[in-house]
C-alpha cells in the first residue's frame, strides 16, 4: 500500500482513498523530486546502523530511504492520519520507531543529556515550526552529529547568515553557537505536493567543538537584536537594567562595552558569535 512519491496526481489519489487530507495547520508539503530527496539523505553522511531523527515524515518518502540505507529511524509525526499510514508501511521494519504527538512536546522525552551526541536529525521542516524547534534543541544543549533538513528559503539565509549582512539575526548567532552551517542548493516550490508559495533550501549543519555557554547568553542575543534600530548600547542597557536595575545598568553597560572594544554606537547585527559569547562571559562575571 505505499504510495507512489514521486507523483502529484498518484499521492491525491492515495489521499482521497485513504480519507485523509492537507492541514494547513501543520505545514504539510511532500517532497516529490526524487532526486532532491537522495541528495538530502547523501548529505546526511550517516553510516549504516545510525539513529536518525526524522522529523514530519509524512507518507513516509524520505523514511522509506533512510530505512533501506539501514538506519535506525525515529520519525516524530503529529497528524493522526499519517500515523495510521506510517504504521501500517513500516510497521514489520525492527529500525522504525514512531513518536506520536507535537514534537515540540514529546522530544524531550526520547533523550537523557548527551543521547545526542551520535545521533542525526533530519526532516522536511514544517515551516511553522522550523525556527522555533531548531532553536529550542540548541538552547536545552540538545546537539546532533548532523543536521540535514529543508527549510523555508528564508529561514535557511538566516540560519547560515554572517555578522553585518541584511540575514543575520539573533536565530543567525544560535545557530553559529553549536554548527557550522551550510546552505545546500534551492529547492524549487514546483518540487513538492501541495505546492507552497515559496521556494525552500536544504541546510547542512555539522557540530562544532562544543563550548560552555555563559548563563544568559542565548537571553542576551536576543535582547540585542530586539530593537535592531536601536544601538547595542541603548538595547544592553535595557538588558541589564532587568538585573540591576537602572541607576547601575548605565555604568556597567559602559564598562562592558569598553571592556570588549566594542563602540556604544556599535548594532548588534554587526557583532560575530565571538563578540556575543565575550560580551556574555563579562556580564556573567561581574559582582555588585
Amino acid at each position: 500500500m505505499m504510495p507512489n512519491y514521486n507523483s502529484a496526481a498518484e499521492l491525491r489519489a492515495f489521499l482521497e482513498k485513504e480519507g485523509l487530507g492537507m492541514r494547513k495547520k501543520f505545514g504539510q508539503n511532500f517532497l516529490i523530486n526524487p532526486k532532491t530527496r537522495q541528495s538530502l539523505v547523501d548529505a546526511l553522511g550517516a553510516k549504516p546502523g545510525c539513529e536518525v531523527w526524522e522529523i514530519g515524515p509524512g507518507l513516509g518518502a524520505m523514511t522509506d530511504m533512510l530505512l533501506k540505507n539501514d538506519l535506525r529511524v525515529k520519525a516524530f509525526e503529529i497528524d493522526n492520519g499519517f500515523i495510521r499510514v506510517l504504521k501500517e508501511i513500516f510497521c514489520d521494519n525492527k529500525n522504525f520507531n514512531l513518536v506520536e504527538g507535537d514534537v515540540l512536546k514529546t522530544w524531550k522525552n526520547e533523550t537523557s543529556n548527551d543521547s545526542l551526541n551520535e545521533t542525526f536529525l533530519f526532516g522536511n521542516l514544517p515551516y511553522n515550526i522550523a525556527a522555533v524547534l531548531l532553536a529550542d534543541f540548541i538552547e536545552k544543549g540538545k546537539t546532533f552529529s548532523r543536521i540535514v533538513v529543508t527549510v523555508q528559503k528564508e529561514v535557511a539565509l538566516r540560519m547560515a547568515a554572517s555578522a553585518g549582512s541584511s540575514d543575520y539575526s539573533s536565530f543567525s548567532v544560535l545557530c553559529a553557537s553549536a554548527y557550522k552551517v551550510k546552505p545546500l542548493s534551492v529547492i524549487k516550490r514546483e518540487s513538492f505536493y501541495p505546492q507552497p508559495n515559496v521556494d525552500s533550501m536544504g541546510v547542512l549543519l555539522e557540530r562544532s567543538s562544543p563550548q560552555e555557554m555563559p548563563s544568559g547568553f542565548f537571553r542576551l542575543v536576543r535582547a540585542l537584536f530586539a530593537s535592531r534600530r536601536k544601538t547595542v548600547k541603548n538595547n544592553l542597557t535595557a538588558f541589564l537594567s532587568s538585573r540591576f536595575g537602572k541607576v547601575q545598568s548605565q555604568q556597567l553597560c559602559a564598562d562592558v562595552l569598553r571592556e570588549n572594544a566594542i563602540s556604544e554606537n556599535e548594532r548588534a547585527e554587526n557583532l560575530d558569535f565571538n563578540a556575543f559569547l565575550s560580551l556574555a562571559k563579562s556580564i556573567e562575571n561581574v559582582r555588585i
